[in-house]
């Protein structure tokens, strides 16, 4: 969060900063997408379509292109939270509300 409502972040500082785990991962969804882009599934500055990966990064999952595939921005983008061993914790919370 801003500290104020003139703050911009340092997107070069960032990437500097950056751990090597970290650049490998952004390599590799990088490199996904461009697989894709090749490929003929999506087009080059389509905002609204990602490139997911079947099992995620976080879980194990290979940079290959078999383990990617086609899912709109807003529904790869909620997975975020209920990723590996939270999967079961977000669900459960679910069912007891209802």
């Amino acid at each position: 969060m801003p500290s104020s409502p003139n703050y911009k972040r340092n997107y070069v500082q960032e990437r500097k900063n950056e751990k090597p785990e970290r650049k490998k991962k952004r390599a590799c969804r990088n490199k996904a997408r461009l697989a894709a882009i090749k490929s003929g599934k999506v087009k080059k500055g389509d905002k609204k379509t990602d490139i997911g990966h079947i099992k995620s990064l976080k879980s194990g999952g290979s940079c290959s292109v078999k383990n990617t595939k086609k899912q709109s921005a807003s529904k790869n983008r909620s997975h975020g939270g209920k990723i590996g061993s939270r999967a079961g914790k977000a669900n459960n919370r679910a069912r007891r509300r209802a």
